[in-house]
Parts: structure tokens; C-alpha cells; sequence
């Protein structure tokens, strides 16, 4: 049945989707953004251009992401979205019915788990398998996971944060947090909205985010005009906002995050404690791009903290390698099952 078909992994995130195909690559990364039109029900756009219509569409139609937190929170429409990309992927001339391994976090319910088996058997999968955030970030990071020595990774993504220790193709002792990119987006929001009266919105929170945001003092203050609404009058209006401001504006989440991997840390056994402070702590996802995030994480920790060379990508290039070699690989895998007919 799934003769002609090719094994896809797929890095099912909060903020973005990205396809790996076994033997090509990453050949899909788009955001995970879906547009409806309300009136009809219809499905009016999927990916970059329905994230282009975030804040900008009329009454009739809403620009949604159906995945909060890392975890399915409506789940007809991340069917559809899931088969908007694997039909993306049949277009290259892969026909259906392909075997999937999707990433989900580590701290996911059996139910959650289910939703996400389910949602990629009615858009169109044969095989469908499992695998914890960490572990694909970390194998895509290119840490020895099979190898009887401590690697600890990090994965900031855009709904949860991932943070495990690993040893002997397991995970030793974890940490899954609903905070994450999208969480320094809310801080920035709610600093303009509480200090200037101003009210801006996800795109544009998001561009303060990349352009000064920092986890560590820098040594010359960014300045950045932004134009939001006003609070009081309701008026369009720019207001200027500083690096430092920045910087006090994400302490909370960045201080969530630090705790977490210190109360990981804490949980890791001696031996493998030791070899996380020889090899340092692997950064993955997006989250991790923030500007001065490994500063912190050592000033923090104690422990080398080290940016993967491609941190958007390991978790999807992680899939990959799982695919390459899935039948030695199965033991890294939360869960499997297979197409019923």
C-alpha cells in the first residue's frame, strides 16, 4: 500500500511547522498559522500567507493557530493543516499514504499524544510514530544519545520549553514548560501596554523581539520606534522603546526558564552531572536565538552553554536521522501504531 510513498518527519511546533523528507532534506518551513472564513467555514489559507492576515483581517475571517503550548488545541483544524503539508509534499510527486514521525513534548499527556496520532491517520499518514522534542533536538544537534555519557539539551521553541538530560537513548530526567517564544512575545506586549498605554500586537511584538530583545545586559543600548494604538484615545501613535527596557521586560519568563534547568540539573546523577560540565549544555529551537541566552544560561548554571549551528531546524533534522535508521532506532520513539485498514 505505501509503495511509492516516502517517509516524512515533521516538526509539529506552536509557531512553525517544518517537513523533513528522508533523502532531500527540509522541504517545508512554514508558520502554523491557519485562515477561516466563518461565514462559509472554509479553509482560506494555510502557512506564511494566512500568517500574513494575523491582525489584519475583517470580521468574517480569523487568522488562528490551532497549536497552543506545543499541544493540539483544535483539532480539525490541525487535520487540516497537517494535510495541507503532506499533500505539499505529494505535489513533489510522492504519492500518498506516506510513514510520518512527528515530534511532541516531552511532558504531553497519553491523550494529547493520541490527538496528535489521530490527527496525522485522518490527513493521510500509513505509519505514524513518536518522539519526544529533546530527544529529536538533541539527535539533530548531533549529541551522542546512544552513547552511555550525560548530553543536555535545551530546546526554547515557540510554546514550551524543553530541557532533558540524556544518556544511553534515554531520557534520564526532564522538564517540559509552557513557556517559550511566544511568552517573550506576551511580556514585550504587555510592557508597552503597562508602561506606555500603548497597544501593539503579536507581529509586531514579535519584530521588537528579534531586532533588540536580549537575555543579557548589552553593552550599547538599541533604540526602536514602533507605532501601536493608544489606550486612552484610541488613537494610532509611535512610541520609542530601549533594549534595557527589553531586557527587564523578559526577566520573568527567562527566569521561569533558568529554574527549570537548575531543578534538572538537580535531578541528574553525579556521573552524568559530570559529563554535562565537560560537554556543556546543548541550545536548540528558536527560542535560543535570543541575543545573549548562553551568557546567561553559564552566568547562571556555571556550565558552558552552547548555540547549535542550525537551532531552528535540529528537532526536524532529528526526525531525519530517526528516519534513516528506523528500524535500529524504535527504542527512541514514546509511541508507534500503525495504519488499520
Amino acid at each position: 500500500m505505501g509503495f511509492f510513498a516516502q517517509d516524512i518527519g515533521i516538526d509539529l511546533g506552536t509557531a512553525n511547522i517544518l517537513v523533513h523528507v528522508r533523502g532531500e532534506g527540509i522541504v517545508a518551513r512554514e508558520p502554523s498559522v491557519v485562515a477561516i472564513d466563518q461565514n462559509t467555514e472554509s479553509i482560506l489559507a494555510v502557512g506564511d500567507s494566512a500568517k500574513e492576515m494575523i491582525g489584519r483581517t475583517p470580521g468574517n475571517i480569523v487568522a488562528i493557530r490551532p497549536l497552543k503550548e506545543g499541544v493540539i488545541a483544535d483539532f480539525g483544524v490541525t487535520r487540516i493543516m497537517l494535510r495541507y503539508f503532506l499533500r505539499k509534499v505529494n505535489a513533489r510527486g510522492v504519492v500518498t499514504k506516506p510513514r510520518v514521525v512527528i515530534c511532541v513534548p516531552s511532558g504531553v499527556t497519553a491523550v494529547e499524544r493520541r490527538a496528535v496520532r489521530d490527527a496525522a491517520y485522518q490527513a493521510g499518514a500509513r505509519e505514524v510514530y513518536l518522539i519526544e522534542e529533546p530527544m529529536a533536538a538533541a539527535i539533530g544537534a548531533g549529541l551522542p544519545v546512544e552513547m552511555a555519557t550525560g548530553s543536555m539539551v535545551l530546546d526554547v521553541g515557540g510554546g514550551t520549553s524543553e530541557v532533558a538530560v540524556i544518556s544511553l537513548g534515554g531520557i534520564v530526567t526532564s522538564k517540559s514548560l509552557r513557556i517559550a517564544g511566544d511568552e517573550f512575545d506576551n511580556a514585550i506586549l504587555n510592557y508597552c501596554r503597562r508602561e506606555f498605554n500603548v497597544l501593539i500586537g503579536e507581529r509586531t511584538a514579535e519584530q521588537i523581539k528579534l531586532e533588540i530583545g536580549s537575555a543579557y545586559p548589552k553593552p550599547n543600548d538599541d533604540v526602536i520606534e514602533i507605532k501601536g494604538r493608544n489606550m486612552v484615545d484610541g488613537l494610532p501613535m509611535g512610541i520609542k522603546v530601549s533594549g534595557y527596557e527589553i531586557f527587564g521586560a523578559l526577566r520573568e519568563p527567562l527566569r521561569t526558564i533558568i529554574e527549570a534547568l537548575k531543578v534538572t540539573l538537580e535531578k541528574t546523577p553525579p556521573e552524568l552531572a559530570a559529563d554535562i560540565m565537560e560537554r556543556g549544555i546543548m541550545l536548540t529551537g528558536g527560542g535560543a536565538l535570543l541575543s545573549g541566552f548562553d551568557k546567561l544560561i553559564e552566568k547562571e548554571t556555571g556550565m558552558p552553554a552552547i548555540l547549535a549551528d542550525n537551532p531552528l531546524d535540529c528537532v526536524a533534522l532529528g526526525t531525519g536521522k530517526v528516519l534513516d535508521e528506523i528500524d535500529n532506532l524504535k527504542g527512541l520513539l514514546v509511541s508507534s501504531n500503525k495504519f488499520r485498514e
